[in-house]
């Protein structure tokens, strides 16, 4: 890693020292994944890959018989009956 310096305001400071400490990690590591998720890390396109494949598919088996075979049972019940609520 290479060590960089950069100045904030006092706004910008509070901000990542609250989301750094909500999240559980240092202001360094916070900054690195924002770096990261703002210019693409690596792996990013793979992501944008996989996410247009899943929109791609969405709906393909909307025509198909698809059955889970899940008997009754007490959670199902349960759905039945708010289903009739």
């Amino acid at each position: 890693m290479k060590r960089t310096n950069i100045y904030l305001d006092e706004g910008q400071s509070a901000a990542l020292e609250r989301v750094a400490r909500t999240q559980g990690i240092s202001r360094a590591e916070l900054i690195r994944r924002l770096i990261d998720r703002s210019f693409g890390a690596p792996g990013a396109a793979d992501l944008e890959a996989d996410l247009d494949a899943i929109r791609d598919s969405f709906g393909i088996a909307r025509d198909e018989d698809i059955s889970f075979g899940r008997g009754s049972d007490e959670r199902s019940r349960h759905l039945d009956r708010m289903a009739e609520l």
